[in-house]
């Protein structure tokens, strides 16, 4: 299990790395946006190119952060019917969750768009706007980000099972996530003596 520990820690380091990296894009997709915007307001032109990169770099942050927010605990779940379930109750469903249904979506995509970029990237497939970006990276970016996406359920899993066999603790037992946090925060706003577990 310790090898299979520090082979988890490689692939949380390297989506780490790759979600923190690419959640500045955002910032750049706001820059372009409102760059955009302002040139169609004041000059009344605009360019295929530039909204073509917005879409680009959000697919860019949706995908290639993906993997991190499954570090951080963070994707979408039902909070409040999940806050009721007993620990080793969610650990099962996180296991069944990334087994049957995570790992096989990412396989069917890796499988599917792997042929669908490269045949991309064969013709140098262009946009069909005028003056819009080439295809072929952002369809690179689909398989990229589901390979990504792979190895982190398989990360997941790993510690999952190694929660639950007692081979290390839960780095997010302590405390509650930011969705959790949310949720407790309302609850309190619209009740405050309301009593949760």
């Amino acid at each position: 299990m310790s090898l299979l520990l520090a082979i988890s820690r490689i692939i949380d380091a390297i989506n780490t790395r790759i979600g923190k990296w690419c959640a500045w894009l955002i910032l750049a997709a706001i820059v372009v946006s409102a760059l955009n915007a302002l040139v169609r307001k004041l000059f009344d032109t605009s360019s295929n190119a530039w909204l073509e990169l917005q879409w680009v770099l959000f697919g860019v942050v949706f995908l290639m952060c993906a993997p991190w927010t499954l570090i951080a605990n963070e994707h979408i779940r039902i909070d409040i019917v999940n806050s009721q379930l007993s620990k080793r109750v969610r650990d099962w469903i996180d296991i069944i969750g990334h087994v049957f249904f995570l790992l096989p979506f990412t396989i069917v995509m890796i499988i599917t768009t792997a042929p669908f970029a490269e045949r991309s990237w064969l013709i140098n497939e262009q946009s069909s706007s005028a003056g819009g970006l080439p295809q072929w990276p952002a369809k690179f970016l689909i398989l990229i980000g589901f390979i990504l996406l792979f190895f982190q359920a398989i990360s997941e899993l790993i510690k999952r099972i190694a929660i639950m066999r007692g081979d290390m603790d839960d780095p997010h037992a302590g405390g509650a996530g930011q969705a959790e946090a949310e949720v407790e925060r309302l609850l309190e706003t619209i009740d405050p003596n309301v009593s949760r577990p």
